[in-house]
């Protein structure tokens, strides 16, 4: 179909053109009816006079999908600066059902269950729809930033034989009689690329089977992994991860959104965790962070060096999986970190173990065997490098930028410990 967008319209003032899209709204008045059409770029408005057009509108509901010529005609009151005039309209498919919920309003006066549930249409709404373009303009700045400084995409599988995450809850599933899993990360096969192309990323989903109802946990969400080899230590990762925020935000910019966000320092913040169970009020020997103890840090940051990001390194071994480089010369500690962004937890990464001794030393400790990890051990016996890296969840991410406060309104179609639907 030869079309314009409705942001195109303003470039072609005088012209005779085509546009297509669904009826946002239709405003009947006495003399003259107002045809809104909104399609991917924005709201069109068309005006119709003839009496036997406006008999025809007035049948169609809103989101009938609709084709409507006419003359681009200026006009400072109507979307965009112009309007449609001496129009003809054509409808590209059956009138629609009207919707459960009105979606030329401003804001959805569903509740969060109702738009979920009529997802394929609450989507529509600009509310939601930003969400997905601003997790697809992150996407865009990740792949962008490690483009530029020379990693190579992968894609790994999401059906694994074993679990990759020692200790997290997994999804079993019946792999053609045999047992297999749905993958909690991509992180042994991102490694074992580390062998292959020392620098890689994957963008993808991830299953996690933890029941945990809250407004930051997804069963199933979009992970942005990366991995790189020839480090000195965590540092080496934390700098490029620097990179590749920047990059992210920078990339959201671009769109054009009224939404506060963050400067990235050109170094952010970062201190060992036993400074930060201080920062927050926290026993000594508290193993990891609770949500208040991430908020008071993030906090902290904000006062101190005037950052939305902050670095905490060094979590204990006892909560960082098995393949996590201990801190040299204090092995109670990690050469690991997590990235908090606005008081969240946002990133986790960290060096990992490159020796195949250590790995089979690791692996006792945690009273297991190389034997289930054969494949994957395969990799460090035959030499690698020291490497480490990160993954960034990627709703999360989104939601902290757009201000949301459940990671499921910036999520197509969320999977969590209720919903496997639509």
């Amino acid at each position: 179909m030869q079309r314009i967008l409705s942001a195109q319209l303003p470039a072609h003032v005088g012209a005779r053109i085509t546009i297509a899209g669904w009826i946002h709204r239709r405003r009947l008045l006495k003399s003259v009816a107002f045809l809104i059409v909104r399609d991917a770029a924005g709201l069109s408005q068309a005006v119709i006079t003839e009496p036997e057009l406006r008999e025809l509108v007035e049948t169609l509901p809103e989101e009938t999908v609709v084709a409507v010529e006419g003359t681009v005609t200026a006009n400072p009151a109507a979307p965009g600066g112009v309007e449609l005039t001496e129009v003809g309209v054509r409808l590209l498919g059956e009138p629609a059902e009207a919707p459960p919920f009105d979606l030329y309003r401003p804001v959805l006066s569903a509740g969060l269950p109702t738009q979920l549930d009529a997802a394929p249409l609450s989507l529509r709404h600009p509310s939601r729809s930003r969400g997905l373009r601003v997790a697809a303009a992150a996407a865009g700045g990740f792949r962008q930033t490690l483009d530029a400084l020379g990693f190579t995409e992968i894609h790994t599988p999401k059906i694994t034989a074993t679990a990759t995450e020692s200790g997290a809850n997994v999804f079993a599933i019946d792999y053609f009689g045999r047992p297999a899993y749905l993958a909690q990360s991509p992180q042994f096969y991102k490694q074992m690329m580390v062998g292959v192309f020392e620098r890689v990323y994957e963008v993808g989903p991830v299953f996690r089977a933890e029941p945990s109802d809250t407004t930051r946990h997804l069963a199933q969400y979009t992970s942005l992994d990366a991995e790189l080899g020839f480090i000195g230590d965590h540092r080496d990762v934390m700098a490029v991860l620097r990179e590749v925020v920047a990059g992210m935000v920078a990339r959201v910019g671009e769109l054009g959104y009224d939404l506060a966000l963050p400067e990235v320092p050109a170094e952010i913040p970062a201190l060992h965790f036993s400074e930060a169970l201080k920062i927050a009020g926290a026993p000594a020997d508290e193993p990891d962070l609770a949500p208040a103890h991430e908020r008071a840090i993030g906090e902290w940051a904000v006062r101190e060096h005037g950052s939305d990001f902050v670095f905490v390194t060094g979590y204990p071994m006892v909560k960082r999986p098995f393949y996590t480089h201990p801190e040299p010369g204090d092995p109670r500690w990690s050469n690991s970190f997590d990235l908090l962004f606005r008081g969240l937890e946002m990133v986790t990464g960290g060096q990992r173990l490159h020796r195949y001794s250590d790995y089979v030393a690791a692996l006792a400790a945690h009273g297991e065997g190389p034997a289930a990890y054969e494949s994957y051990l395969q990799a460090f016996r035959h030499g690698m490098p020291p490497h480490g890296g990160f993954a960034i969840g990627l709703e999360r991410f989104t939601a902290r930028l757009t201000g949301a406060p459940n990671i499921r309104e910036v999520s197509a179609f969320p999977r969590d410990l209720n919903r496997v639907t639509p």
